[in-house]
């Protein structure tokens, strides 16, 4: 299980869970719950490389980032370290 502290979003952090480079289980804490939970849902079963790409650049209102570009962020980040 990896948690992300997020930044610039309203949702607060990011604990998920990688098997075999898939994404078993994605859980966002605060921010806009039935979006939150639908992405969640959505990108479960999903690859990290195919979530990263799908994810990254999103951007919300006027902010540069989003709670999905964050996600693209963790992704990336959890990468880097397993390498």
């Amino acid at each position: 299980m990896y948690i992300y502290k997020t930044t610039g979003v309203c949702s607060k952090e990011i604990e998920f869970h990688v098997e075999a480079s898939v994404l078993k289980e994605v859980k966002f804490y605060a921010g806009c719950p039935g979006s939150l939970q639908g992405i969640s849902k959505l990108i479960s079963g999903m690859d990290v490389d195919t979530a990263i790409e799908k994810l990254q650049g999103i951007t919300c209102g006027g902010k540069n980032t989003s709670c999905p570009d964050q996600l693209a962020k963790a992704l990336m980040l959890m990468k880097k370290e397993i390498a």
